[in-house]
């Protein structure tokens, strides 16, 4: 079912997901220095947070999605093509905030790629530690009762009793 093109909503839905990328910059942010400062107490809520910030996000984008599917340059993918139809006001306004949209979201990304790799950067130096600590072990954890377990790294408790 197509819906019938409506500016206002557009620009509702759109202004939506800024703020809602906001929000979910801040929540990552205290996901983020949470994990930097070792703070694990509420992790799991912060966590929570985040991914429902996220779920609201994907179904603003999803309205906008068919929102869009009504303009009739909508086969082309291209966000410029779609409000070229659109009257010079309308077009310019949407144009304004599609762009503070797409620096939301890149702001995000590199925020989440240079986690990402200090996160990757934990991990292995966490592994290497463990191999060169316990060069035996052959690069495999267990859990206290002698079962393998992935090396994920999620969590890992020491057991300095001998």
């Amino acid at each position: 079912m197509k819906e019938t093109w409506d500016f206002d909503c557009c620009k509702s839905i759109m202004s939506g997901e800024i703020e809602l990328l906001k929000k979910i910059s801040a929540a990552q942010n205290s996901v983020r220095q949470a994990v930097l400062n070792r703070e694990w107490t509420d992790f799991d809520e912060r966590v929570q947070e985040v991914s429902g910030l996220g779920e609201e996000f994907a179904l603003l984008e999803s309205e906008r999605a068919v929102l869009f599917s009504a303009l009739p340059d909508a086969s082309a993918g291209n966000f410029y093509a779609f409000i070229m139809e659109l009257p010079t006001e309308q077009r310019r306004e949407l144009s304004h905030i599609y762009r503070e949209l797409k620096m939301e979201a890149q702001k995000m990304r590199a925020l989440n790629e240079t986690f990402l790799a200090y996160v990757n950067e934990a991990k292995m130096l966490a592994a290497s530690y463990l191999e060169a600590v316990c060069p035996a072990r052959g690069g495999k954890l267990y859990t206290r009762k002698g079962r393998r377990v992935s090396q994920d790294l999620k969590s890992i408790m020491f057991n300095n009793h001998f």
